[in-house]
């Protein structure tokens, strides 16, 4: 896009050559390859002057050419950006075909069994340091339109996700002991890279219906999102802040009980994206915003959902439960 090669230090972080407890290049991963420093391009802030739009480039894009490159990072990052996920203690979490956690801390920490991928923020400085815990379930939501596909819909008659909402609200929270495990899209780092699959468990014909599984399919995602937490947690990242695109299962009300309340975190909605985030990270970089707080004046929550004391029990019972059929699980394939 430039003609120019630069690097970041959030770059560098996520392709395992930063040194983190020096906050610098990682030197000895280099000469672990035998990759010499020369090749190492300049390093850079994520808010920066990157370099100016190529002619060729800005042909192709339908862009002003010499347009100027102001900020770089990822897509998981620039999603937390978004949502102003920027402090120890947040979390930015997504639940579409999969689900992820971007926690942040301030600790350069890591998970012994290496089920999580710690990497610099946006914001991270020496000063001030930043890291994102980032946390993938690569089941999860998927598990939902799957049912849509394959359970609620027959030739013509297709049921919209509000209409298998209503179902589901039919059927108290717990489903009434069903369990259901939604990792069915491959190993889950989360679970050791094990591959698990899907199922349904505790199935009683005389009890259980299709409302029942499409509402224990939501709690399930749901309790995925928390055994990863408590991963998260065990690293020393304590959540108290959990944000969200409402989009997703985020338009459930019945995840979203369901996660804030087995969690006790108060889950908060807005209406942005990845895009957004990279557009307000761009004007920062651009100095079109004074600081990264000016960056999201407006930026206001559609809907905060606080976790439901009455019903916290309940979702921790069933979740304990849902926790120890998936240790069974993971028994048998061990």
């Amino acid at each position: 896009m430039t003609g120019e090669i630069l690097t970041t230090p959030l770059g560098l972080s996520e392709m395992i050559l930063w040194d983190y407890l020096e906050d610098k290049i990682a030197d000895f991963v280099l000469r672990h390859f035998g990759i010499s420093q020369d090749l190492m391009p300049q390093v850079v802030p994520n808010f920066y002057d990157q370099g100016v739009l190529t002619e060729k480039a800005a042909v192709e894009l339908g862009l002003k050419p010499r347009t100027k490159v102001t900020y770089r990072a990822g897509d998981q990052p620039n999603s937390s950006f978004s949502l102003n996920v920027l402090r120890p203690g947040e979390a930015a979490i997504a639940a579409n075909t999969t689900g992820v956690i971007f926690g942040i801390t301030d600790k350069a920490t890591a998970d012994s069994q290496s089920r999580v991928n710690t990497f610099l923020h946006i914001n991270h400085t020496k000063n001030k340091p930043r890291y994102a815990v980032l946390l993938y379930i690569n089941g999860g939501s998927i598990l939902n339109s799957w049912l849509k596909r394959n359970v609620v819909t027959f030739g013509s008659d297709t049921l919209t996700y509000s209409q298998m909402n209503k179902l589901a609200e039919l059927i108290p929270a717990g489903s009434e002991g069903l369990v259901i495990f939604p990792y069915g899209n491959g190993v889950e780092p989360t679970l050791n890279n094990k591959n698990i699959e899907a199922a349904v468990c505790n199935l009683d014909f005389t009890i259980h219906s299709k409302p029942h599984i499409l509402r224990a399919a939501q709690e399930g995602i749901a309790f995925a999102l928390k055994h990863g937490l408590e991963i998260v947690s065990g690293m020393g990242l304590e959540v108290q802040v959990i944000k969200g695109s409402s989009s997703g299962m985020f338009l459930s009300p019945i995840f979203c009980e369901a996660l804030s309340t087995v969690t006790n975190v108060p889950v908060t909605l807005y209406n942005t994206d990845a895009a957004q985030g990279a557009a307000r990270g761009a004007g920062v970089g651009a100095g079109i915003f004074e600081s990264v707080d000016d960056a999201f004046i407006g930026l206001t929550a559609m809907k905060v959902i606080e976790p439901n004391q009455k019903k916290r029990e309940i979702y921790l019972e069933a979740y304990v439960k849902w926790y120890n059929v998936l240790k069974k699980f993971l028994s048998d394939e061990s």
